[in-house]
């Protein structure tokens, strides 16, 4: 019974770290150390982290610790020496029904707000604006912002291609390397952003995934994949393609700043200009969220 006791310690020491507000990542990445989810800053993220935290985790300890409890009770109680005479029972109706009863109810009560979440993710409404995104065989991303106008081909005014930061440069601007880009995506604040997401015809698989986002879409050559998302905060947030796709896939990052919708609208308006590289950085640093209020309430 101490073992049990040390146990059950040991568990609602772990509920009250996952719980805490110390628990989840504010970076908009993870950190080391770290338990639990990253912040969630989009409705469909929030309705993850609410059916993880909230449902599948108290579930989850209330049937372990039970398990756990009937487990010391029964060596207890049934071994040789306390019950040298075993019992022949072969079936007890009331613990049958209960055992089918109970299992039914905890299922419902997952798949309820299970359902709701999904309905949430997958009916699409009508966004602000439209975001390309295709993964391609040299393992990084192109990003085209149609709503923003086209070519006489057809193809999207502002376009580019997102690489991985190299790490000397990451280590300068202190930021993380492998999640860091050259470019990043920019997206207004509470704004709806409907994403395209494919991969060059010649490509292979990808999935475009961020965590803070709740999103993961994959990238299929030849196909055109529907997702969305809406977010709440400003903040830098990062992902990685989620699809082992070859020999650079952990090179594959993504990076979103969303900012305010003025700071948008100048980042359009001198993207619509073809700015040189050099002219793009500095303009960068001064729409970049500073770092004290990334991810943050």
């Amino acid at each position: 019974m101490r073992i049990a006791r040390h146990l059950m310690a040991l568990t609602a020491a772990a509920a009250a770290w996952v719980f805490g507000p110390g628990a989840f990542a504010a970076n908009g990445h993870s950190e080391n150390w770290q338990l639990g989810l990253q912040e969630a800053v989009t409705p469909s993220a929030q309705g993850i982290r609410f059916l993880h935290n909230d449902i599948l985790l108290p579930i989850i300890t209330v049937i372990t610790l039970f398990v756990l409890g009937l487990l010391i009770y029964v060596m207890v109680k049934f071994n040789a020496k306390a019950n040298p005479v075993p019992s022949k029972t072969t079936h007890n109706t009331t613990v049958e029904v209960l055992w089918t009863v109970i299992p039914i109810i905890i299922l419902v009560t997952i798949a309820i707000p299970s359902f709701r979440l999904l309905y949430l993710q997958r009916d699409i409404p009508k966004g602000d604006m439209t975001l390309k995104i295709t993964g391609q065989p040299s393992w990084n991303w192109t990003y085209d912002y149609p709503d923003l106008g086209r070519n006489d081909d057809g193809s999207a005014k502002v376009s580019f291609s997102a690489y991985l930061k190299p790490k000397d440069e990451a280590d300068k601007d202190g930021v993380p390397y492998l999640l860091s880009t050259d470019v990043p995506v920019v997206v207004p604040v509470n704004k709806i952003v409907d994403l395209i997401v494919t991969s060059d015809p010649e490509g292979i698989i990808h999935s475009w995934t961020v965590q803070s986002f709740g999103l993961k879409i994959d990238a299929i050559p030849g196909r055109l994949n529907q997702d969305w998302f809406r977010a709440e905060k400003e903040g830098v947030f990062y992902g990685q393609c989620s699809e082992l796709c070859g020999k650079d896939h952990a090179f594959m990052p993504i990076e979103v700043w969303v900012v305010s919708e003025d700071k948008y609208k100048a980042w359009t308006e001198l993207m619509l200009k073809s700015p040189d590289d050099a002219t793009l950085k500095q303009f960068l640093a001064t729409i970049k969220p500073a770092k004290e209020t990334l991810a943050q309430n």
